[in-house]
């Protein structure tokens, strides 16, 4: 039965965004097909093999190892206060070892590591996804340098890219996460689950801009010009960007500050008014998409809520609410391995500002030109999501 709501919930993601395509004639099927076949295989493989349950230990060990590290620099400054609530903890052990991560990606970055990997990377994705090495490359290094960061690296084209490429740009820095956060995701929900959306959630991201937003990149337009950083030391670097991995701990601090309370308050204004909480009004509208991604009709309601959470406020916020729903055993380890599958990405309102706010920093006109097609850009790395997660579900 799971797979036939599987094709069904597949069959609904293709023909959501068919209809929202904006030139269907130029859709390319083959390409299209090929990734499909590709991100479903690589499900299989992550979630229901043992060469995939090693590589994503060893993913996941790398990661506990660098958290680890990162720990001894917040117990030399916050040691005395470690053990002092939940709350305290989060933001110690979840938020601040992004400061030592992202010092990690500056250093890869400094000795071009990073760099080389991201563009070859890219390259050999251009010649299955059918699209052009920009589109290709952008989408390799959103998931390492993140949604705004990553324009940085390509910004001598910003200014001269079509609205079509501009998008499937912009898209793909919201499909995907940053590395610098991916640590404290796996301190939220389980390691395995990560791994799995951030590489369906990367093939994810052109199959569906493929239907969405299709075109043909020319050979004089193929070209791929990533910007060299300015000349720093070393040091100069390795202070920016622990600064900038400050920044991003504190954002999301204060993020989730602002959202939780904001969404307990409205929870207890619905709650007087009509007796039932605003997040759970959501979990209704959402409990269809929810169940054709597969999850048990039972739990659709509970798990649409998490959902809906992610998409109005963010990722963080609706883990926060699935680490407790685990907790209490409100849902069943098949839903929680497919809502956590869909959390794994940027697509949420508060992601269409800060990319059009990290393009119009570098170019005023095109920055206004993603504002303008936010909502659709929303519209598409919410499908990339549940593309991901019905996949997901094929195999759990």
């Amino acid at each position: 039965m799971k797979y036939v709501i599987a094709i069904a919930g597949l069959l609904a993601v293709f023909g959501l965004t068919y209809m929202a395509s904006k030139d269907r004639g130029r859709i390319r099927y083959r390409p299209l097909a090929q990734m499909i076949v590709l991100q479903i295989v690589l499900a299989f493989v992550l979630l229901n093999t043992t060469v995939g349950e090693k590589l994503i230990r060893g993913f996941a060990s790398v990661f506990e190892a660098l958290l680890a590290y990162a720990a001894e620099g917040v117990n030399f400054v916050f040691g005395g206060i470690m053990n002092e609530g939940q709350g305290t903890q989060f933001f110690l052990m979840v938020l601040l070892p992004i400061v030592f991560i992202s010092a990690l990606i500056g250093i890869l970055q400094y000795t071009k590591i990073l760099p080389f990997i991201i563009k070859y990377i890219g390259l050999a994705l251009s010649k299955v996804n059918g699209m052009g090495k920009l589109e290709s490359y952008n989408a390799v290094a959103s998931a390492i340098l993140g949604q705004s960061e990553v324009f940085i690296s390509v910004k001598k084209q910003i200014g001269m890219l079509p609205e079509r490429r501009l998008y499937t740009l912009c898209a793909s820095a919201m499909s995907t996460v940053s590395m610098s956060i991916v640590g404290a995701y796996m301190t939220m929900i389980e390691p395995k689950y990560v791994v799995t959306a951030l590489v369906l959630n990367l093939f994810g991201g052109f199959i569906i801009a493929s239907i969405l937003n299709p075109y043909t990149v020319s050979k004089e337009e193929d070209i791929l010009e990533v910007q060299d950083e300015h000349k720093q030391s070393f040091f100069e670097m390795l202070g920016e960007y622990i600064m900038d991995g400050f920044k991003v701990a504190i954002t999301v601090a204060a993020m989730l500050i602002g959202f939780v309370a904001l969404i307990a308050l409205i929870n207890g204004l619905f709650g007087t008014l009509f007796g039932i909480t605003f997040q759970q009004i959501l979990g209704y509208i959402f409990a269809p998409i929810a169940f054709l991604m597969g999850v048990p009709w039972a739990e659709t309601v509970d798990a649409g809520s998490i959902m809906a959470t992610k998409m109005v406020a963010n990722e963080f916020v609706a883990m926060l609410d699935l680490s407790a729903m685990t907790k209490d055993s409100v849902m069943s380890p098949r839903t929680i391995g497919i809502v956590s599958v869909f959390l794994v990405s940027f697509a949420n309102f508060s992601s269409i500002g800060i990319i059009s706010g990290a393009v119009k920093g570098l170019h005023e006109k095109q920055g206004n030109t993603v504002a303008r097609f936010g909502l659709r850009l929303l519209y598409g790395a919410t499908m990339v999501s549940v593309l991901s997660a019905t996949v997901a579900g094929l195999f759990l």
